[in-house]
């Protein structure tokens, strides 16, 4: 279950990330609001599933869903440069997650 909902917050952290950049530097008041009541609930579960995932693991593991799941939307959504050094690099870093995953016990 704590894998779940570290998941869970790993995707909020991706709503609140790309909800941040649509708020023009939280000027739109809605984005602005969604960002915040996602960031919140992203940190509640990550504290949660802390709970029982060691702390390296846990957290390791909800930034590199935040960062690649950024990484997608920045490309597909915003139309940002898809370049060999950034797919390579987003691959690593879901390797190292995959890593994490296998590595823990909890």
């Amino acid at each position: 279950m704590a894998w779940l909902v570290l998941f869970v917050a790993g995707i909020l952290e991706i709503v609140w990330a790309y909800s941040m950049k649509l708020s023009d530097g939280f000027t739109r008041p809605l984005t602005t609001v969604v960002t915040v009541v996602t960031m919140v609930a992203s940190f509640g579960l990550l504290a949660l599933a802390m709970r029982t995932l060691p702390l390296g693991t846990a957290y390791t593991v909800w930034s590199g869903i935040g960062a690649v799941g950024t990484f997608v939307i920045g490309i597909v959504v915003l139309g940002e440069a898809v370049t060999l050094t950034r797919v390579l690099a987003a691959i690593m870093i879901v390797g190292g997650l995959v890593l994490m995953k296998i590595s823990t016990t909890a």
